[in-house]
């Protein structure tokens, strides 16, 4: 595995390339980004995969300070599967001008985490913009547990007219059903046995056999210790308007924030 830290050696990579499927990370690689990697490799003739712990996602007294950091472990695991290259950009690489958001996706990224976490997804919108426009690559995978920012992104590579295919990869869980995500590391073992509870009450609001509010009252009751949005949306607008087709939620546990989703009648 290719292990790049200039854009000189990115550019070859591409060259050689006769297709390029892309997975960019923030690292902590689980089975969930490992589930994105194979589908890469089975897209295009290289697979590659960035890690960049990306400043303007995260806001004032969120944790990018402590966000997971596991660099030998996680290239260990992408050579067992078999990636070409590893890119590992610097924040200078991504931001020479300045550590700042600079797109917003009106619409889909305004509802429910724009609610919340109003920076968020304008910051996700310009590193994917600009590791997009470093890499140049045919196909950019993405998982579905981040159901708003697969669409914010597609969204987004359609109105810069980039000619990528952006594939959303189904939620990998664990063996008890929690959707798998780096922030899983920050739980305790007692936070653990509550955190699984979640999906199965999402699987209740999707079958119809609870409403909102008592899928919100049941997490509370469960030891869920706060909640940001428990709901039924449109799948690409997340609005109450259209179909309502996804049940999301963002829930807390500690410190610890969790999200997941699923499509109704699951």
């Amino acid at each position: 595995m290719k292990i790049i830290k200039s854009q000189i050696e990115l550019d070859k990579l591409r060259e050689e390339s006769p297709s390029l499927s892309f997975v960019p990370t923030m690292g902590a690689l689980h089975e969930g980004h490992l589930s994105l990697v194979h589908e890469a490799l089975k897209q295009s003739d290289t697979a590659l995969v960035s890690i960049f712990v990306n400043p303007t996602q995260f806001a004032p007294g969120e944790d990018l300070d402590s966000y997971p950091r596991t660099l030998d472990e996680d290239i260990r695991k992408l050579e067992e599967v078999g990636v070409q290259a590893l890119w590992l950009p610097s924040v200078e690489d991504i931001y020479s001008n300045g550590v700042d958001a600079d797109i917003h996706i009106a619409g889909v990224s305004e509802p429910l985490e724009g609610e919340y976490r109003p920076h968020f997804f304008d910051g996700v919108a310009t590193v994917v913009a600009r590791l997009f426009d470093s890499v140049k690559p045919d196909k950019a995978l993405f998982g579905e547990k981040d159901f708003q920012q697969l669409q914010v992104i597609k969204k987004m590579a359609q109105e810069l007219n980039m000619s990528i295919d952006i594939i959303g990869v189904p939620t990998v869980r664990d063996k008890n059903g929690l959707a798998l995500s780096s922030r899983n590391l920050y739980l305790s073992e007692t936070e653990y046995s509550i955190a699984i509870q979640l999906n199965k009450v999402l699987r209740e609001l999707a079958h119809g056999d609870i409403d909102e509010d008592a899928a919100c009252e049941k997490l509370l009751k469960i030891g869920f210790d706060k909640i940001d949005y428990c709901t039924v949306r449109n799948a690409e607008t997340f609005t109450k308007e259209g179909d309502l087709t996804r049940v999301l939620a963002a829930v807390w546990l500690g410190r610890t924030r969790l999200i997941d989703n699923m499509p109704i009648n699951v």
